[in-house]
């Protein structure tokens, strides 16, 4: 029975051992099939259980070290031990690779390898060593070298970090359950491969009920449909990574997660008030804001911008309403000028309605809202209103002074229904041509017109309120001056010809033409006619063309150039018009000697030049400027050449007067008012010897008259002073220009002598008791103050004290 036990206890054993891989290296194996020494590295498994390697048995190249090890000692790794070691001491152990020497240690005699420091898998995971068996003496490898790694075995030292923290996120509002937020990511520096000590678990700490989180993946989920931003906009969500697949005992860390909700386009847009009232005076220009009302909208950025429109109003075509896009409000603008006396108040219908509406919520609410707005038209005081935009009247030019050429007018639109006053601005008629009555606003002249200096007059007429002078209008008249027969025609320019020695009789040498500074409505009609007193003897005929052009003909088959060399014609022009006017011109005709063809080749010196194309006139006026010239050029050298003859304003230093006057006097201080005198510095003469001054000694070369008085004992020892104070107290006394009474004089001398000797306290021998200040009751009224304060007996006895 007990022998059954036994084997049940080995096979339960053995199925233990198999289960758990590395328990298998507890077993210890001999080596077989060689002679001599045998290398053997025992060690530990990672439960602790002894671990025996046999050179050229198994391969147990492999040895686990607890990280983190906390204990006093050197935490044992394994011992290395050769067959051929007897313990005499003959052989000593060699440890080489990682960490060997600092991380890891071998007792050359027994062969034990210890750690030396706490190790960390997250910094290391494992180190490779080799050992070796060598000769005390001669230093010779009494077997090759063993190879083996040294494995950290993890534990579960490092809790679960983020990648980051906090998060922040958004999520639009109105979201349906289960909508995906984001994915929160925790890493674990534990080995994954061991144990559960990298296995991660993610939970939620706070945020509940609005939000849940996978436990496997992180991912952030919405918990509760149709989160509504207008209600609650942000969210912070506390998310726990938990190792140890979250069992307990397992790290953890935390990370926060700022949610936000996102707007959509949920809330159409609402009117405050369902009906606004404004004012606005009638004054109020055409575009002119007249009314601004806003609506509200939730919903913020894009989904708040809103569109407004008038729906219905009772004046058609008289306002317009506009959105401002950085306000978002609604502008109600003046198409029309508002006319309180026609229309006191105006009723709108305004609309208003997203510009970007979201299609998912159209169906739960009305996506517009209206409202009414009423505008009061404010009564104004407006200017008198002429009843056109401008006037245009006419008038003959030959019209008489005073004569009415139309009239204007204006009315006060307010109600009071002002009287109006008409007058002219004269800044559109300087030459006061035209005045207004004041009354009744007819327009009349003042001066004779004439069409052909100006055939229009444009001028304003202000109209001014008679109760308020400051309300005017102005208004454009345009005067036309009708063209009367006044003027005869003349040639249309100068005329000048020649006629050859041989012409022939009937020959036209000339063509002339008309023109009159008159504009007749059917156009002009010139007649043409030589004049009557030379017809009978004329040498030329004048044939008129009926096209207001006519020709100059020759009446005689020759001329002579030596008999008369020049002939005047006189032409007579006449209009059509009534009543007609006519007029006499010259042409000049001069014979000049021609060939057959009648080309000129031999006239006077004259002839040719006008033949040149220059007349008398024209060489005139260039002589004329030239000569013009001449004149300039000549003035201009004799100015320039005056103005070099000039004295200069300043010929030398003595011609300056009054300008600076250096002195060399110092003065004798701000206080000295009688040191500096800038009259006597420039007259030397005048100098007043008996002015003194008063901060040095007085001179008694001429003294004037004193007054004699008695001075105490104790003053009269000291001359200097004594007359010193005394020609002061005189001059005061004499002087009209004196300080008043009670006013303090401060004198710069203080003579050679003192009563008071040192005002030391440490040479004083006398104190004030034994001054006699009685002698000031003597020195006048001036000094009656001092008297009383400091000649008359203390009765109180302080100063005997």
């Amino acid at each position: 029975m007990l022998r059954g036990r036994t084997v049940l206890l080995l096979l339960v054993l053995w199925a233990y051992l198999c289960s758990h891989g590395d328990g298998l290296r507890a077993l210890k194996r001999t080596t077989g099939g060689r002679r001599g020494a045998a290398l053997t590295l025992t060690g530990q498994d990672a439960n602790g259980v002894p671990l025996r390697r046999s050179k050229r048995g198994w391969m147990w190249n492999q040895f686990f070290l607890l990280e983190e090890y906390t204990g006093l000692d050197n935490q044992y790794v394994g011992k290395l031990h050769s067959d051929g070691d007897r313990g005499d001491g003959s052989i000593r152990y060699v440890l080489t690779g990682d960490g060997a020497g600092t991380l890891f240690v071998i007792d050359e005699n027994s062969g034990d390898i210890h750690a030396t420091k706490r190790l960390d898998r997250e910094e290391k995971a494992y180190y490779t060593l080799r050992a070796k068996a060598v000769n005390r003496i001669t230093n010779t490898s009494l077997e090759g070298e063993s190879e083996f790694i040294i494995k950290i075995h993890d534990i579960n030292d490092n809790e679960p970090k983020f990648t980051k923290d906090p998060y922040f996120t958004h999520v639009p509002e109105m979201s349906p359950l289960g909508t995906v937020v984001m994915q929160v990511i925790a890493t674990d520096a534990d080995d994954a491969t061991y144990g559960n000590s990298a296995r991660v678990v993610y939970s939620i700490l706070q945020g509940q009920p609005y939000f849940s989180v996978d436990p496997n993946t992180g991912v952030i989920k919405t918990a509760l449909p149709n989160m509504d931003r207008e209600t609650k906009e942000n969210y912070v969500v506390v998310i726990q990574a938990k190792d140890m697949a979250g069992q307990m005992g397992g790290l953890s860390g935390t990370t926060t997660v700022s949610i936000t909700l996102s707007d959509v386009n949920d809330n159409p847009p609402r009117f405050p008030k369902s009906l606004y009232e404004f004012k606005a005076p009638e004054s109020s220009e055409p575009g002119s804001t007249v009314a601004v009302l806003r609506a509200t909208d939730a919903d913020i950025g894009r989904n708040a911008e809103m569109n407004y429109r008038i729906t219905s109003s009772d004046g058609p075509a008289m306002f317009d309403i506009s959105t401002n896009r950085s306000t978002q409000e609604g502008v109600i603008t003046l198409r029309r000028p508002l006319d309180f006396e026609r229309k006191r108040s105006y009723t709108l219908r305004i609309q208003v309605e997203n510009s970007n509406p979201d299609p998912r919520f159209l169906r739960y609410a009305a996506t517009t809202d209206e409202a009414t707005v009423k505008l009061i038209v404010e009564d104004v005081d407006e200017p008198p209103v002429f009843d056109r935009v401008s006037y245009v009247m006419e008038v003959k030019e030959d019209s008489a002074i005073g004569t009415i050429i139309g009239s204007v007018s204006a009315t006060d639109p307010d109600s009071s229904r002002s009287p109006v006053r008409y007058s002219i601005d004269r800044r559109t008629d300087m030459d006061r041509v035209f005045n207004v009555h004041p009354g009744n606003g007819s327009v009349f002249m003042l001066r004779t017109l004439d069409r052909e200096e100006n055939p229009w007059h444009n001028i304003s007429v202000i109209a001014t309120e008679f109760n308020n002078p400051r309300l005017i209008s102005r208004i454009p008249v345009y005067i036309r001056v009708l063209d009367v027969n006044d003027n005869a025609p003349t040639f249309a320019t100068y005329y000048e010809t020649f006629v050859c020695e041989n012409a022939k009789a009937n020959q036209r040498i000339q063509t002339v033409s008309a023109t009159d500074a008159d504009e007749p409505i059917g156009g002009h009609r010139f007649f043409f006619s030589l004049a009557h007193e030379v017809s009978g003897k004329a040498n030329f005929t004048v044939r008129d063309n009926k096209d207001n052009t006519a020709g100059i003909l020759t009446r005689r088959n020759s001329y002579s150039r030596l008999q008369r060399s020049t002939y005047l014609v006189p032409v007579v022009i006449s209009d059509g018009d009534f009543p007609m006017q006519s007029s006499t011109n010259t042409l000049t005709v001069r014979v000049c000697t021609c060939d057959r063809e009648g080309n000129m080749q031999l006239c006077n010196q004259e002839a040719l030049v006008l033949t040149a194309g220059l007349s008398t006139g024209a060489l005139m006026a260039i002589i004329i400027c030239v000569l013009i010239l001449l004149i300039i050029v000549v003035l201009f050298a004799v100015l320039r050449r005056q103005q070099r003859k000039k004295e200069p304003l300043i010929i030398s230093k003595e011609d300056v007067r009054d300008n600076v006057v250096s002195y060399n006097d110092e003065g004798g201080g701000e206080e000295d008012t009688q040191a500096f005198d800038i009259g006597t510095l420039r007259n030397p003469e005048a100098i007043e010897e008996t002015k003194q001054r008063r901060d040095i000694k007085p001179e008694t070369l001429n003294p004037p008259v004193r007054r004699t008085m008695v001075l105490p004992p104790a003053y009269r020892d000291n001359s200097d002073v004594r007359e010193f104070i005394n020609q002061r107290l005189q001059d005061n006394d004499q002087d009209p220009t004196a300080p008043p009474y009670d006013s303090l004089a401060t004198y710069a001398y203080e003579g050679s002598g003192s009563v008071a000797e040192s005002l030391s306290s440490l040479g004083s021998v006398t104190t004030e008791g034994d001054q006699d200040y009685n002698y000031l009751s003597e020195w006048g009224p001036r000094f009656r103050k001092l008297a009383d304060m400091y000649g008359g007996e203390d009765s109180d006895g302080y100063r005997d004290s």
